[in-house]
């Protein structure tokens, strides 16, 4: 199962609609302290609708938190200062990909040692960054792509007419 890692996310909207992404997607959401918002926070829940009770999260103290309790993780640093594009990296079935806060990304002190698993999202001129849960999920279906999106649906059928076959 992929593993989506956001970092110190500030804005509750956008780590619902990441939820939404998650429990839609199968993947399990790790949230790093400090946190921007309270996870009871009604914007929070308005945006994962009523998918927030299907999602598998798990809130850390810390990075060090974070790390000491997934020993064996590897991780992809999602970063606009990453050197390779994200769909240069062969994601794992049972990865991690961080995400840093909407405000600062993930801090250059944990990129500076990761540089090989650093991974960006190409933007035209000058742009700074996509929005949080946007760039999730980019990256996020890519990596389920590569696992040629096991177990999840393959079709689509219509709700009140039917396709010709």
């Amino acid at each position: 199962m992929i593993n989506i890692v956001l970092h110190e996310p500030e804005i509750p909207q956008n780590t619902g609609n990441i939820g939404r992404t998650c429990a839609a997607a199968g993947m399990r959401l790790h949230l790093i302290k400090p946190l921007g918002f309270s996870l009871d926070e009604k914007q929070l829940k308005r945006a994962g609708l009523d998918y927030w009770s299907e999602l598998d999260v798990t809130v850390y103290e810390n990075y060090e938190d974070f790390l000491s309790k997934n020993p064996a993780a590897k991780i992809y640093y999602a970063t606009t200062k990453g050197r390779k594009v994200y769909t240069q990296a062969a994601y794992e079935s049972d990865c991690y990909i961080m995400f840093g806060k909407e405000s600062a990304g993930i801090p250059e002190e944990i990129l500076k040692d990761h540089e090989d698993t650093c991974v960006r999202i190409p933007m035209v001129g000058e742009m700074r960054s996509l929005n949080l849960s946007n760039a999730v999920a980019i990256v996020a279906y890519e990596a389920l792509r590569q696992q040629d999106f096991e177990g999840m649906k393959m079709k689509g059928e219509l709700h009140r007419l039917k396709w010709s076959d």
